[in-house]
């Protein structure tokens, strides 16, 4: 059974979630976190060293969470392509997406860049997994007779992660998902044309 000081814990890291993706870690603060949760700092700091410390918690708490979001997504899918299908869907509102203010990972990868190496590295690794899962669900593909041996199943991933997440950030820049719905046909499409 989950303590309050647990529930408590949990409550800020997903009050703070939206905070830190639309304000970037450098732009959000311990007052942003206080005014949404509307604790004290003495319970804020019950709970979290400091502001470094809440969000390398934060960090984590967007990660697991995405990453839980996708595969519950993907495992949905029966086959290699219906599973490449609903990884692509789960990008298809990039308007209006699970946690406010875009794609956590793409956020968190663009500032933590050149500013935050112990999380850029968590974030290295999270692309890498999920790279490394995808080409194993095309090459599956491959091995069931699902998809054409021409396949390249590396270059397929890394092109349709890098135009989704790139597509998530210019259609929220441009405040419309029509250029989503056209790449995310295309890629489809792509796809297709390796079906057995």
């Amino acid at each position: 059974m989950i303590t309050k000081a647990e529930r408590t814990k949990q409550f800020i890291l997903e009050t703070a979630a939206p905070i830190f993706n639309q304000k970037g870690i450098s732009g959000a603060n311990i007052d942003h976190v206080l005014a949404a949760t509307k604790l004290t700092k003495g319970c804020l700091y019950g709970h979290f060293e400091g502001k470094e410390d809440l969000a390398m918690q934060v960090v984590d708490h967007m990660l697991n969470t995405n990453g839980e979001k996708m595969l519950l997504t993907i495992s949905k899918g029966k086959t290699a392509k219906a599973k490449v299908f609903a990884f692509l869907d789960f990008y298809k509102d990039p308007l209006n997406t699970y946690l406010k203010g875009g794609c956590p990972v793409f956020n968190i990868a663009v500032e933590s860049d050149d500013n935050f190496p112990a999380i850029n590295e968590k974030i290295a690794g999270v692309i890498r997994r999920g790279q490394e899962m995808f080409v194993n669900i095309l090459n599956h593909g491959i091995e069931n007779g699902e998809f054409s041996d021409k396949l390249d199943s590396a270059v397929y991933a890394f092109k349709a992660v890098a135009a989704v997440e790139g597509a998530v950030v210019m259609c929220r820049a441009m405040n419309t998902a029509k250029p989503m719905t056209s790449l995310l046909k295309s890629l489809k499409l792509e796809l297709e044309g390796y079906a057995l």
